[in-house]
């Protein structure tokens, strides 16, 4: 899985490309971290090219949800593809962390 990160208006934007599974939770999860301690507060990670995730990476992902949420920011998704999106559905996940259409919509959660 490929990371691709770029900053715009204080909103960390985090482009994954791949698959989000046992093998690569690890790499994000070390990556959140490490923003979070930084100070990021808002991070939006654009899913587009997120071919698959697993519960690994769903874990990542609402921990890391969790740990900005204690340095008072949010973390929202968008652009998930329909697979990706079923597995939010079926986990109930997308009811736990904000999931938009498309990029404009997420920036607009985090303000």
């Amino acid at each position: 899985m490929d990371i691709k990160t770029r900053e715009e208006n204080g909103v960390l934007l985090v482009e994954l490309d791949g698959r989000l599974n046992s093998t690569t939770s690890s790499r994000l999860e070390k990556q959140i971290k490490a923003w979070v301690r930084s100070g990021s507060q808002k991070l939006l990670f654009d899913c587009e090219n997120l071919s698959y995730i697993s519960s690994a990476g769903l874990r990542v992902l609402l921990t890391g949800a969790k740990l900005v949420q204690k340095k008072q920011g949010q973390l929202v998704l968008c652009k998930l593809s329909p697979n990706v999106r079923e597995v939010f559905e079926v986990s109930g996940f997308i009811d736990i962390i904000g999931v938009y259409d498309d990029l404009s919509q997420a920036t607009q959660a985090l303000e």
